[in-house]
Formats: C-alpha cells, sequence, structure tokens
C-alpha cells in the first residue's frame, strides 16, 4: 500500500482514472469495490488476469495481489498472569484508551460492554457508529464499521458467530460478577482494562474474513484514532510481506503509533507455522491457566477414567449401554469408517454411548441419536471443547481400554458425569495447538513473541451463536468457554492497553519491549527449544509498566531490515509506501541487527561460528542507575558482552552494546540456547539469545 500524497487530492477520481486506463469501459465505477483513503492509498476492484497485470506494470502503482480468506483464530485468566483486580491503575488514563477489535462484530448488549459510570468518548475520537440495523453504540463502544466485500452479511456490525464478542470482552469487558458456564468456572468476568473504550470493525462473514476487508478496518481504525488493534485471524500459511495484508495494514499503523497484537496460529506443534511473522507484530502464542476443566466416565465394571471436555449435562447416577460396534447389523458400514464414527448402525445407536476413534465423529453420533459419545485425540489432549450432549476426549490409552471393555463385556455400560474444575499445579504450558517457530519468512526474528493465556478462557459471547460450534446445539448463553490463539491475542492486547495507559507517548515498539523483556518463565518441554513455542514467556503485566530498559525499533529501521532481507525498492513501496528508501547495499548477514529484543542468530551447520549482534537500549527507569549484564551459561556457547556495565544519568538516555557468540560445529537440526539480562537491581531486562 502507498502513502498518501500531500496537499489536494482525491484518492477515488485517481483509482477510477488508473481504472479506466486498464479497462477502457464507461462503468468502471461498478468494479471499484472499495478505496483505501484515510491511513493509506490504495483500492480494490474486480479484474480479470490481463487487467490485474496491466495495471501492475502501470507507473505509479506499487502492488497489485489477489484478495484472500482469513480465518478466525479460536475467569481466571486475569488474575493468573497477575493483572488482578487490586492491580494499580490509572483509571483516567485508561478510559482513553480505545482498543480496536478486527474480527466477527461484537454483541452491543452484553453487559461486559454496558457504559454505567463511563464518561464523556475521548475527544481524540474520530470513528464513528455504522453498526447498521439495531445496533447502537454507547460510551463503551465507541465505534462501529461493518466490511463485507463478497456482500455476504447482513450488514450489521452484531455478532452472530461469538468470536468477536468474545476477544472485545476478553481485552477491555468491564467487570461482571456472577458469570459462569452452567454453573462452571462461577467468579468474574473482566477484561484486562475495564475502562478502556472498545471500537468494533467486523471483517468475518459467513464464509471467512476477506482480506480486502481487513485491510479496510486498519485503513479506518489507524484514521479513527485507536491505540491498540487487536486481530485474531490469520491463513494457513505464512504470506510474503508484500500480499499479506495483515502485515501491511500494521506497517501503517505502526507508523502512526499504533501497536498492533496477532494471534500465532492454531497449527501447531509442527515447527515454523507460525503465521504472524513481521517483525512489527506482537505475535501472541496460547499458554494454559492453572484451570483445567475435567470429565469422568464411570463404566459398569466401577473402573473410572478422566478425559477432557466441558459437560454441562447431569447423569443423575445413570449408566447407559456402550455400542460395541458401530456396524454391527450392516454390510457397508465397516472397518476405519466405522471405527471413526462417519457411518453407523442408526437403529442400535439410538439411546447409546458411542465409541469414535476421531473427533468428527460425534456429530454423526448425535444426528444418529446416540445419547453420548467418547472420542480420542492425543493431539489436543490439553484442551477441553464445549459439548451439547454427554460427551469426552480420553487419551487413546484409555479410549483403548474402554474399547476393550465394551468388546468383551456382555452388557458393557457407562456414566458420563457432568464437568469439574481441576486445579492444574503444572501451568502455564504452551497449548498444543498454538504454531511455532522458528520464524518460517525471516529466521533472525523471534516469533511467536509472547503467550498468555489462550486454553479454556470464559468470556462475553454472542446468543445467537451456538456454545459448541455446531448447528445441533440450540442452547444460547452470554458466556461460553473457548480455546485457542484468537483468546491469547486479546489478553495481550490488554497488557499492551495497561501499559499505555502508564506510558502513553510510548512507540508501538518500546510497548513491545517491554511486555517482551519482563515476560515470566514457562513449565515443559518442547521440540527444538521452548522459545520457538511461547517467545520470550508468558505475559506478566504488572512488571511490563516499569520495565527498566527497552529496545526502541523505528520505521526507518524496519524498512532497512526489510532492504537487508532483500527487498529491493518496489517492494518496499508495496509494505511502506512511496516515501521508504535504502541505505547502502542489502546485506542479509545485518538483518539480525535490527533492535530486537529477542537475539536470534542462524548459522551454517557442522562450521565453527563467531558472530556479533548490535542492540541499543533506552533507559525508561531511574534516572541515574548501572545495568550489569549477566549472560546464562550454555556449555555449547561463549557469549560476551561489550560493555558488560551500562551507566546512564537520565531517563530516555540511549546506550549501545555488542553481543559475541561463538560457538563450534553445530548440527543443522540442534538449536543452543541461552539468555542475556542486564540488571539494575529492581529491574532484570531479559532477552533469549537462540542459535539456529
Amino acid at each position: 500500500m502507498g502513502s498518501l500524497p500531500k496537499g489536494t487530492y482525491s484518492p477515488t477520481s485517481h483509482h477510477l482514472s488508473l481504472l479506466q486506463q486498464v479497462m477502457n469501459k464507461s462503468d468502471v465505477a461498478s468494479h471499484l469495490v472499495r478505496s483505501y483513503k484515510r491511513s493509506f492509498n490504495g483500492f480494490v476492484a474486480r479484474l480479470n488476469d490481463q487487467q490485474r497485470e496491466k495495471l501492475a506494470n502501470m507507473e505509479g502503482v506499487v502492488s497489485v495481489f489477489p484478495s484472500q480468506k482469513l480465518h478466525l483464530q479460536t475467569t481466571r485468566s486475569w488474575d493468573f498472569v497477575g493483572l488482578r483486580q487490586s492491580i494499580t491503575r490509572k483509571p483516567k488514563v485508561e478510559s482513553d484508551v480505545v482498543i480496536g477489535v478486527i474480527d466477527s462484530g461484537i454483541w452491543p448488549e452484553s453487559e461486559s460492554f454496558s457504559d454505567a459510570g463511563f464518561g464523556p468518548i475521548p475527544k481524540k475520537w474520530k470513528g464513528t457508529c455504522a453498526g447498521g440495523h439495531n445496533f447502537t453504540c454507547n460510551r463503551k463502544i465507541i465505534g462501529a464499521r461493518n466490511y463485507d466485500a463478497g456482500n455476504l452479511g447482513d450488514g450489521s456490525v452484531r455478532d452472530v458467530e461469538g468470536h468477536g464478542t468474545h476477544t472485545a470482552s476478553t481485552a477491555a469487558g468491564n467487570e461482571i460478577k456472577g458469570v459462569s458456564f452452567y454453573g462452571l468456572a462461577q467468579g468474574y468476568a473482566r477484561g484486562g482494562v475495564p475502562s478502556a473504550r472498545i471500537a468494533s470493525y467486523k471483517v468475518c462473514q459467513p464464509d471467512g474474513c476477506d482480506s480486502a476487508d481487513v485491510l479496510s478496518a486498519f485503513d479506518d481504525s489507524i484514521a479513527d484514532g485507536v491505540d491498540i488493534i487487536s486481530i485474531s485471524l490469520g491463513g494457513f500459511f505464512p504470506t510474503d510481506f508484500v500480499e499479506d495484508t495483515i502485515a501491511i495494514g500494521a506497517f501503517h499503523a505502526m507508523e502512526k503509533g499504533v501497536l498492533t497484537v496477532h494471534s500465532a496460529g492454531n497449527d501447531g506443534p509442527s515447527p515454523s507455522t507460525v503465521y504472524s511473522a513481521a517483525p512489527w507484530l506482537l505475535s501472541v502464542a496460547a499458554s494454559s491457566i492453572d484451570r483445567q476443566f475435567i470429565d469422568k466416565v464411570v463404566l459398569g465394571n466401577g473402573k473410572m477414567l478422566t478425559g477432557r471436555s466441558v459437560n454441562t449435562i447431569m447423569s443423575n447416577g445413570t449408566k447407559v449401554p456402550i455400542l460395541g460396534h458401530n456396524g454391527e447389523g450392516t454390510t457397508t458400514c465397516k472397518g476405519e469408517d466405522a471405527e471413526n464414527c462417519a457411518c453407523m448402525n442408526n437403529q442400535l445407536a439410538k439411546g447409546r454411548i458411542i465409541l469414535c476413534g476421531v473427533p468428527q465423529g460425534t456429530e454423526t453420533a448425535y444426528i444418529d441419536g446416540a445419547f453420548g459419545s467418547i472420542t480420542t485425540d492425543d493431539f489436543i489432549s490439553d484442551v477441553s471443547f464445549v459439548t451439547y450432549f454427554p460427551s469426552l476426549f480420553l487419551s487413546s490409552k484409555d479410549y483403548d481400554f474402554i474399547k476393550s471393555y465394551a468388546n468383551s463385556s456382555k452388557n458393557p455400560q457407562a456414566e458420563i458425569l457432568k464437568s469439574e474444575i481441576f486445579e492444574d499445579g503444572n501451568a502455564p504450558l504452551v497449548a498444543s495447538f498454538s504454531s511455532r517457530g522458528p520464524n518460517p519468512l525471516v529466521s533472525e526474528i523471534l516469533k511467536p513473541d509472547i503467550s498468555a493465556p489462550g486454553v479454556d478462557i470464559l468470556a462475553a459471547y454472542s446468543p445467537e451463536a451456538s456454545p459448541s460450534g455446531s448447528p445441533n446445539d440450540k442452547r444460547k448463553v452470554k458466556y461460553n468457554i473457548l480455546s485457542g490463539t484468537s483468546m491469547s491475542c486479546p489478553h495481550v492486547a490488554g497488557v499492551s492497553a495497561y501499559v499505555k495507559s502508564f506510558h502513553p507517548d510510548w512507540s508501538p515498539a518500546a510497548i513491545k519491549s517491554a511486555i517482551m523483556t519482563t515476560a515470566q518463565p514457562l513449565n515443559g518441554t518442547y521440540n527444538l527449544t521452548g522459545e520457538f513455542a511461547y517467545g520470550s514467556g508468558n505475559v506478566n503485566p504488572q512488571q511490563a509498566v516499569d520495565p527498566g530498559l527497552i529496545y526502541d525499533i523505528s520505521k526507518e529501521d524496519y524498512v532497512q531490515m526489510l532492504c537487508n532481507y532483500g527487498y529491493d525498492a518496489e517492494k518496499i513501496k508495496k509494505i511502506a509506501g512511496g516515501n521508504s528508501t535504502c541505505h547502502g547495499a542489502s546485506d542479509r548477514s545485518l538483518v539480525k541487527d535490527i533492535n530486537y529484543p529477542a537475539l536470534v542468530i542462524q548459522v551454517k551447520p557442522l562450521k565453527p561460528f563467531t558472530v556479533q549482534l548490535n542492540r541499543t537500549v533506552t533507559n525508561v527507569g531511574l534516572p541515574n542507575s548501572k545495568y550489569k549484564a549477566t549472560v546464562f551459561p550454555n556449555s555449547k556457547l561463549n557469549i560476551k558482552v561489550e560493555p558488560k556495565l551500562l551507566s546512564f544519568k537520565s531517563l530516555n538516555e540511549k546506550q549501545s552494546f555488542v553481543v559475541t557468540v561463538v560457538g563450534g560445529a553445530k548440527p543443522k537440526e540442534k538449536v543452543f540456547t541461552s539468555s542475556l539480562v542486564w540488571s539494575d537491581g529492581t529491574h532484570s531486562v531479559k532477552s533469549p539469545v537462540i542459535v539456529l
């Protein structure tokens, strides 16, 4: 996307003129879908391949790329990360902070968005309430816009999927007492910054989230005056920055002082699956909290097995027959199809508990009249999903046990109990589904950046949406339990807003640095290295407001990194606009020197290496302070920091240092890790050091 020219300029007229030249038609206006004209310069149009190619080669056009479909990446959590009800706040400043939520809309009548006790809308706000039919904003929800490039929605910002309501209330919902999900997880529901305002930008319709709409939402939200953008959606694989609408929109947001917080993706635990790859994005992994939802099944022989689900149905001591063979009595339902509930004898299934080898089979079991279902999936054994009839997930070992029992007993029976709460002393752990690094596009940039609660999160929901996601679930709820990096993202958006309420003048990179360098360690063991699962660690709001030192990054720094990465002037324009230039020849070895709060080095396998990294920190702690460097030892690495002591005489003073990493021959698949901590006795500023 290009930058808007200064002076008198009509974007729409210019865009129509460009289209006229490539289409040679009188009705070009009908082909112009939308002009981006508030925060950057661009447009959406319906073109064939020949017209697209012609437009791409015209002078002044920096890029042409197709719109894509993105996908939504689907309360104890705030207490767990230390943002308790009693924490120190600046409510007046917090009330001026606006979080823009780019998602599936919002349910404005939810108690979480009541404006009782709120003062006037901040004077800086330039947005509008274009919520559509029967939608009203207030002093809490101060802005609403709907985008629908495919014309598949109803024109309203009202959320019918529940996702946008859940994420918005997680970030900035009011404190509501006595919330639960059918009696489970009873307590307060609240966002990270309850006094903050919300602006909802609905980009997701029944068929997904069109990337053209996403870019429109960035264009408007930046111009409207949001302070933080929370966006919990993405594709199935990373996209080059020049065609990634989230990366492009977030770059322009960063340029205007707005931090974009983005979900890392739900394609873990395989490596290099993180979707959010741009260094100017704050990319969030999902971690667990110390509350789990478990369910139990009691067999007819008295054996009790424990699994996972959010099952709200009381069993009242009733045992139900188990169907041992799903295809029994049929000639066509056999083998794997029968095992996985792709087919079954629906006459025998009625009123029984069905065993399904994959989770997808539970829907078939319900349709065929089953009383309940038991399934298995070791890949998602750390998440509890809401169910709409008695069912639970078991480990493969316990599933095989119950299957053996069902096939060896004359009258196999079981009782599926109502779910209960279990306190997990091992938390926080990174969720198995959370997308992993290393960064698939720029290996020198750590991704994800941070982790936050994203497992079994209770928050506001749309009563128009199914709590379990199944069309067979007719229940209507005001609060629901969801899991995903979609849920962890608004946690960090809330923390970012909390930090901004203490430091309104901080840049997006400064807020990001404060969150990353004050993160807490996580538990568990992970493939390659833990940092590729959780980034710098688990978010720590209380410390993030007082980090001591920050690693700041300017727009020019990001542009130079892209230059060193190998982007030429034309590619740079596609992301940053027409006024950005490279300084010097491209040098990939300098990408690592961007002033990132994490230090990642890629070296050639099986060869000794000596690598230097340059960093600059800014003092935001005490005016007169001295910070000493400590490197946590790794026998495979020799790490030196020069100078070892940084002396500051004033706030906002900058000091630079060099980190030299020396190592021997490293196997290709091996990753070496360490960490660098700067401490003045009060603050500990921690950065991971990773050698790929």
